[in-house]
């Protein structure tokens, strides 16, 4: 099983993964607007067994996870990432690929774009995507956002601290395998992969607001720094 970034090849593949677990879809163009803007954070599941390395063999999708940083943070927040949609298929449950996902979302957010904390939504009923939220990754309820989706059910609004992640001083070196430590505090947990309630799609949130124009960052803030032009034809 491989774990790797989301390509725009790759979108009729989630979201044929979305429409057959979960009620809340998008369009393509959504799916698009993620992996253009914010490239570093949506990651696939694929399968890879079967032996065909044909550059032209379909990807077979089995999961994924579709993140963002947050756009319209509140005044004074801080920058923060957030799960817009994460499913694993029936057929490759039980595997841990939706904890693996998540964790690897999460590290690119703290690494790329500097986030102090991810959110996301989750419906009040569903039992086990709350497990592995709650004991698994170890998110916290923050608020419950009443009749969020769209047949009227609330939704609990958690997030998680992900300090953890972010690279110590030469003064927190002693306190690294502290850091790290959250991570293996989980392997005697029963792996668990289930269908995790997306984000409603915007339309639905406010069907009679006109959608505000927006500046958006596109790419890796983190790049090459420093470059340097050399004459290599000169004569040393």
């Amino acid at each position: 099983m491989d774990i790797r970034l989301l390509r725009p090849s790759d979108i009729p593949h989630v979201q044929t993964a979305n429409i057959t677990n979960l009620p809340e879809n998008y369009f393509c163009k959504y799916y698009l607007y993620h992996a253009l803007s914010w490239p570093q954070l949506s990651y696939v599941a694929v399968d890879v067994s079967g032996g065909d390395d044909s550059p032209y063999k379909v990807p077979r999708i089995v999961g994924y996870v579709l993140a963002k940083m947050e756009e319209d943070p509140a005044p004074g927040d801080q920058p923060h990432g957030h799960i817009t949609s994460l499913s694993v298929m029936r057929t490759h449950r039980k595997l841990g690929l939706a904890e693996r996902l998540m964790r690897q979302s999460q590290k690119a957010m703290v690494e790329c774009f500097g986030a102090k904390y991810v959110s996301l939504h989750v419906r009040v009923s569903n039992q086990a995507a709350l497990h592995l939220y709650q004991n698994t990754l170890k998110f916290e309820n923050d608020k419950i956002e009443a009749k969020y989706y769209a047949d009227g059910e609330d939704a609990y609004s958690m997030r998680k601290d992900l300090s953890f992640l972010e690279v110590p001083s030469d003064d927190e070196d002693d306190e690294l395998p502290a850091l790290i430590g959250e991570a293996e505090e989980t392997n005697g947990d029963a792996k668990e992969d289930v269908d995790i309630d997306g984000d409603v799609p915007e339309g639905e949130q406010a069907r009679n607001k006109k959608p505000a124009m927006r500046t958006v960052k596109v790419g890796r803030p983190l790049g090459v720094f420093n470059l340097e032009e050399r004459n290599e034809t000169a004569v040393s």
